[in-house]
């Protein structure tokens, strides 16, 4: 009878325990292995609220229920240039070379993530190597101002990694930096399985073109934010309308920070009663907290995690991965225009439309990331092959193109200012070599992710696409050939000719899958 608190917590526990630590539970649930579960559930609530914003972490949404406001604040985007020669020249030393590239990236966003808290802002989001930061707008209206001198801390902390000693030479770390303010939509969607965090907007896309109109060791500035900011510094023109921030500034001017540094970490539980009964209320309360959490990450990296807590860091790697980008033409758009009246239902249908894609992911072996900005509207990022054992992963991943592109030409519209709104689609998709690690502080703000020139393709290859249109390069039409030529698949490439992808020296053969091919449902 005094085990009877244990018998309906097991089954909730069976994702959250490592394998071996739940079979300890099965047959063996005595106080000691239930004080091992509680020290592990609230390691694995700590790595979990480090995973996600801090709104997100601090507050997390019911699962399954959608959840959106309005944001006023600014909005910095940072990319990074020259991982792809920093990732070959070690790649060849396999595990050596992996834990190399890892600590200098940690060393890296370390540093960034350390100036983003003491300056006020709040890291949403890692793509890659690059990283989204919201400044909330407070009444004196700093957010801006808070912006800039972060993005001028950030430009002069990457002194330190000017000349990174490598087997191929001397190399270095660069990085362009964006800044634009405005307001934007952030919604928490999606379904108990998998809830998913979406910024919409064209201040988000604003952004992330202020970004691209950067250059490395440059804080680049919005229109916007150059009409605000002239007040407070000295601009040089940059590629119209931008500005570049001219770092004239004093080091006591610019000062280490705007904000006390806040520490991401929150109250640790603690258990009084060691008594059976008591463990097993504790474990319920500490399962209660880390389920909302646990929802935001796809599963197989949920059970990555899990099975490495007592480690606190997933092993880095050098992997081969078929990565797909998805944009969702006219989304992100549509926010600005809709009516205050037509925004709960526009929440819905966004939470629907990517559940339902998350869906055609998760059956097809691939790993849906939290979909994410992109110049013209919101994209997805997809990874096949990793994490599981399926050895056909450009297959699937065709094959998810097919069944996502079907999916969104055929989605209800959206009501947008009264009048209905369809949404299109780009594909793009291409595999190779990644690095695959988590990304970010190691005992802070981070989050696993794939790193690679692999990645940079297949976004180039995205925005490439025609209208509802899905490209690959050769290395998916070579795994096609493969496959076709041992057992046969039912798709069949098209090759489309040769082109030249942005920032890319080399020309792309590009192919897509026959027009009058029937994807396989």
């Amino acid at each position: 009878m005094v085990l009877n608190p244990l018998v309906n917590l097991k089954p909730k526990l069976h994702c959250l325990l490592p394998a071996q630590l739940y079979t300890t539970l099965a047959t063996n649930p005595n106080a000691d292995t239930l004080m091992e579960i509680f020290e592990h559930l609230r390691t694995l609530r700590s790595i979990l609220q480090d995973y996600l914003p801090l709104q997100i972490a601090t507050d997390p949404p019911t699962v399954g229920k959608v959840r959106y406001s309005w944001h006023k604040g600014t909005l910095l985007f940072t990319d990074l240039a020259g991982f792809t020669p920093l990732m070959e020249a070690n790649m060849n030393r396999q595990s050596e070379g992996a834990n190399v590239l890892l600590a200098i990236l940690q060393r890296y966003f370390e540093a960034m993530i350390e100036i983003v808290s003491k300056s006020g802002g709040d890291l949403l989001e890692f793509t890659g190597d690059a990283v989204l930061v919201e400044f909330r707008r407070d009444r004196a209206h700093t957010d801006l101002y808070r912006a800039i001198r972060a993005g001028l801390r950030m430009q002069r902390a990457m002194t330190e990694f000017e000349n990174i000693d490598t087997p191929n030479g001397i190399l270095s770390l660069k990085m362009r930096v964006g800044i634009h303010p405005g307001t934007f939509l952030a919604a928490d969607i999606g379904t108990p399985e998998r809830m998913m965090r979406v910024l919409l907007g064209k201040d988000v896309q604003l952004a992330k073109k202020t970004e691209g109109a950067g250059e490395v060791r440059q804080v680049c500035l919005s229109a916007a934010a150059s009409i605000r900011a002239r007040s407070q510094f000295h601009l040089k023109i940059g590629k119209s309308p931008h500005h570049f921030v001219i770092d004239d500034l004093s080091d006591n001017q610019l000062g280490e920070y705007d904000l006390a540094l806040k520490r991401r970490r929150r109250g640790r539980a603690l258990l009084f009663d060691r008594q059976i009964e008591g463990i097993t209320r504790e474990i319920e309360n500490l399962r209660g907290q880390i389920e909302p959490l646990a929802s935001y990450l796809p599963k197989p990296i949920l059970e990555l995690l899990v099975e490495n807590t007592e480690h606190r860091q997933i092993p880095p790697e050098f992997l081969k991965s078929t990565i797909m980008f998805v944009n969702l033409l006219g989304l992100s758009d549509a926010t600005d225009r809709l009516q205050p009246s037509e925004e709960d239902n526009f929440v819905k249908g966004c939470s629907h439309l990517f559940s339902q894609i998350n869906a055609i992911v998760t059956a097809e072996g691939g790993i849906m990331r939290n979909p994410t900005y992109h110049l013209d509207s919101s994209d997805i990022v997809i990874y096949f092959g990793i994490l599981n054992d399926r050895p056909d992963d450009a297959i699937d991943a065709i094959r998810a193109a097919c069944k996502i592109r079907k999916l969104i030409v055929n989605f209800p519209s959206f009501l947008v200012n009264k009048q209905p709104r369809f949404i299109a689609c780009q594909i793009g998709c291409t595999r190779g070599q990644v690095f695959a690690a988590e990304i970010g502080a190691s005992r802070g703000r981070r989050e696993f992710n794939l790193l690679s020139d692999t990645v940079n393709t297949a976004a180039r290859l995205m925005s490439y696409a025609a209208k509802n249109q899905i490209l690959f390069n050769e290395s998916i039409d070579l795994a096609l050939d493969d496959r076709n030529s041992l057992c046969g698949t039912p798709f069949q490439s098209q090759f489309l000719g040769n082109v030249s992808l942005k920032g890319k020296a080399k020309i792309t053969r590009i192919y897509t899958i026959l027009e009058n091919e029937v994807c396989p449902l």
